[in-house]
This record gives structure tokens, C-alpha cells and sequence, in this order.
């Protein structure tokens, strides 16, 4: 199976959101943004398919899908509440894409490289072990496309989730392949967030390149510390964009003078 057909890069971004999920995502942005706190108890049905302008139907099932991802909770009697933090499915895909609508927690961030960093230099390095022949191929077909379409733009995007859900294939861990829609979303969306304002601060190709080097050498250990050094940048470059954005915000604004 190719990994482009196991991955879904980034989420609902990639699909159009029928009704529901609209209302969905709305709701849930406003709960991993925080403008909704744990344990708060959302508007009753029938007010909120009024405010929504929508049937009853349509807000149950929003409500079904957010439930589903672990950011509600009802109860009879209780109403739906708002859940807390840890009971969040932070790794479902549609999670991260409403984490990176607005600027992030930071202790989410940092907290998603912090998984990254455990996760993926331990997968290259299997990846250079027990990888096959397609792997090498795939992820060459990956770096191609990254480097004619740029991570600018959708398709540079694509190639580099699927360049990175390719390594976690070929580590031959199913506990590992399971997390690759997550890890698959964190990497797009993160790129897509440190590009929202300003171009990339740096050309991260070369960093990918030497991971392609190391997995299709069978070089266990110099396909760890690859990664490692990728995610580790990737985190640096993610960072400074969100202190950047976070100082203009809090900048005053000072009356022009003519």
C-alpha cells in the first residue's frame, strides 16, 4: 500500500466539511483555544441549533464527532460539558488542524515537539534497519516532489507528510504506524503555521535529505540523530514564528505623526 493512501495530511483541511462538521470545528476551535474552558456546559439543543441556524440533527451530530474526539462530555441530567485537557484526542487530525487555527497554547506546541522528538529519530532509525527497496523509493519520490513544488505550496506540503508517515511505515512498528495520521497533521499543519505570516525562515529540505541519506545507507544511528536535528530545527523555526507574531500583538500602538 502506498502512503499516500494512509495518511490523511492535515486533517479537514484536505476535504470540504459537510454542515456538521462546520459546526463542529467551530465549537471545537473555540474549546482547544481556550475561549471555551473545561467544564463549562454548552447551550442546550434546541438554543444552539436556533443560534446555528441549523436542525436539531445537524448540532447532535456535531456534538457526536466532538464527543467522539474526547473535548465533551455528556451526561443525563448533566448537560454536555466541556472536558478536560487530558481526555482530548490531541493526535486526531482535525484536533491539531483546530490547535493551528488560531496561536497555539504554547505548552501544546511545545508539548507536540516534545512527542515528535521521541517519537520520530527512534522510527528513522528502525526505518534505516528494516526498511524495503519502496521505502527508498517513496521517500526519494518525496523529497523530488518537495523540491519542485517548495513547502510552500499544497503539494510540497503533501510530499513532506507523506515523507514523513513513509518513515513510520517502513519502521515495521504497528504501535509506530498507528500514530502516522498524527504525526502526518502535526508536520503539515506546523509548516502551514510558521508560513501564516512570513515565508519560511529557512529551507529545510537539506535537513530531509540527510535522513534519506542515512535510512537508504541502513545508517541506524546517523538516521536518529537526522531526525532529531530536523524535528529540533522544526521546533526553533515554529517557535520563533509564534514569538514573533506573540510581540506584535503586544506591541503599542503608537499615534502616526504627520
Amino acid at each position: 500500500m502506498r502512503a499516500r493512501n494512509l495518511l490523511s495530511c492535515g486533517g479537514e483541511r484536505k476535504r470540504p466539511l459537510r454542515l456538521h462538521g462546520t459546526i463542529a470545528r467551530d465549537i471545537g476551535v473555540r474549546i482547544v483555544g481556550g475561549r471555551i474552558a473545561p467544564g463549562c456546559v454548552l447551550e442546550g439543543e434546541i438554543e444552539a441549533s436556533e443560534r446555528f441556524k441549523v436542525s436539531r440533527t445537524a448540532y447532535r451530530e456535531a456534538v457526536r464527532i466532538l464527543a467522539a474526539k474526547g473535548l465533551i462530555e455528556s451526561r443525563p441530567k448533566l448537560g454536555t460539558r466541556v472536558s478536560e485537557p487530558r481526555h482530548w484526542h490531541l493526535l486526531d487530525p482535525d484536533v491539531i488542524s483546530w490547535i493551528f487555527t488560531g496561536n497555539p497554547d504554547e505548552r501544546l506546541l511545545r508539548g507536540l515537539f516534545e512527542l515528535r522528538t521521541i517519537v520520530e529519530p527512534a522510527a528513522a532509525a528502525l526505518a534505516a534497519e528494516r526498511r524495503g527497496a519502496d521505502h527508498v523509493k517513496k521517500l526519494r519520490a518525496c523529497l523530488d516532489r518537495m523540491t519542485e513544488h517548495s513547502l510552500a505550496a499544497d503539494e510540497g506540503q503533501q510530499a513532506d507528510c507523506e515523507f514523513h508517515g513513509t518513515l513510520l511505515e517502513a519502521s515495521g512498528n504497528p504501535f509506530l504506524v498507528s500514530l502516522m495520521s498524527g504525526v502526518a497533521a502535526a508536520v503539515t499543519w506546523t509548516t502551514i503555521f510558521k508560513q501564516r505570516k512570513q515565508p519560511l525562515p529557512r529551507d529545510p529540505l537539506p535537513d530531509h535529505e540527510r535522513v534519506y541519506r542515512a535510512v537508504a545507507s541502513r545508517d541506524a544511528p546517523a538516521a536518529h540523530k537526522a531526525m532529531t536535528e530536523l524535528v529540533s530545527l522544526a521546533l526553533l523555526d515554529t517557535t520563533r514564528g509564534y514569538a514573533s507574531r506573540r510581540h506584535a500583538r503586544a506591541r503599542p500602538r503608537h499615534a502616526s505623526h504627520e
